[in-house]
């Protein structure tokens, strides 16, 4: 059995489809994914077993330059790539207006999420193969159930298993510390961004534990931001890595802080010991699965309100301290970082 996937981005939703590839395997051992993916993210195609081939996408450029024969040739490449084979299955597990579309170029019966359960509506009218699934259900769950639905088996009553084979991730070229924790501080919406002086104190702490501290980045703007933590010799920048560079420090990490990032999910997905702090996001539906992850959720009452940016009333300098995680104290990271590390 040969199956399409078409799901593209962001890092922490690929992550949450790899479950599904697992039990998809599980009930057809000869099963085989192709997958079409975002070319910034195809690494984590090549983690998972199942996985065959990748087709790459570049949509973010493409989007900006619409007015440029590249971008329709590197589009017509796609399509011409994609339509080389025929699949007895083509699930769109992204189930927005860009994967629906991109599926009615692809030979096979096109299945995905119906007019209630998809992430975009106008996007069910791609599909041959309509399924309903609660939204109401971890985005994890949301896939599991699609996946043996669309491909006909019984939906396994496991615990997710991620299926990562971590012999795929890449050793980066300098030596890591013998013991050591991982502290992700970026993420990609401002109202998920944990106050810097929250992160200085919880460094400080950390630091008089007698952890040494390695420090992600993937932008210029976290990278100055990592500069500005590291304010001990034991707390280190990392260099800029790939995708599967990262999977490789992760997964020797003796625990993690983070923020709703995709490093989040990855970390979760590895069982690696980790606490995630949630503000604007909702822990229950998009939270960080996996083996010793602990969730810390704000409690003011207008968290979780999913939004980009902050509206919360009365306050000042909401985009740069959003008070649903500026009220998630250091001290309270702190004591239960302590106790997944120790």
């Amino acid at each position: 059995m040969r199956i399409l996937l078409i799901k593209l981005t962001s890092l922490g939703d690929l992550i949450h489809a790899l479950p599904a590839l697992t039990d998809a395997r599980a009930a057809y051992p000869d099963i085989e994914f192709d997958w079409v993916i975002d070319e910034s993210f195809q690494e984590v195609a090549l983690w998972h077993p199942a996985v065959k081939n990748h087709f790459t996408t570049n949509h973010r450029k493409w989007r900006k330059n619409l007015r440029s024969l590249s971008t329709y040739a590197s589009m017509f490449k796609l399509f011409q790539n994609i339509r080389k084979n025929k699949y007895d299955r083509v699930i769109d597990g992204q189930g927005n207006h860009k994967s629906g579309f991109l599926s009615l170029f692809t030979r096979g019966i096109r299945a995905g999420f119906d007019k209630n359960s998809v992430r975009e509506k106008i996007a069910h009218l791609a599909y041959q193969k309509k399924y309903q699934v609660s939204k109401e259900q971890h985005a994890i769950a949301r896939l599991r159930v699609l996946f043996a639905q669309a491909l006909e088996y019984p939906l396994p009553e496991t615990e997710p298993n991620f299926g990562i084979n971590t012999e795929r991730f890449i050793k980066p070229n300098f030596e890591l510390p013998e013991n050591f924790v991982v502290f992700v501080h970026n993420a990609s919406w401002i109202t998920k961004l944990w106050p810097e002086d929250h992160w200085l104190s919880l460094i400080k702490k950390t630091l008089e534990a007698g952890h040494t501290i390695l420090l992600p980045w993937g932008n210029k703007e976290e990278e100055a931001r990592a500069h500005r933590l590291a304010i001990s010799s034991n707390v280190k920048v990392l260099p800029r890595l790939s995708l599967s560079e990262i999977g490789y420090v992760l997964a020797r990490a003796k625990g993690c802080v983070c923020m709703d990032t995709g490093l989040s999910h990855l970390t979760a997905a590895l069982n690696i010991p980790s606490l995630t702090l949630y503000g604007a996001t909702d822990s229950g539906l998009i939270g960080a699965s996996g083996g010793g992850q602990q969730h810390i959720q704000s409690t003011l009452p207008c968290a979780p309100c999913q939004k980009k940016s902050c509206r919360y009333p009365n306050q000042t300098n909401l985009n740069l301290n959003p008070p649903c995680l500026a009220e998630i104290t250091p001290e309270r990271v702190f004591q239960a970082l302590i106790g997944v590390v120790s």
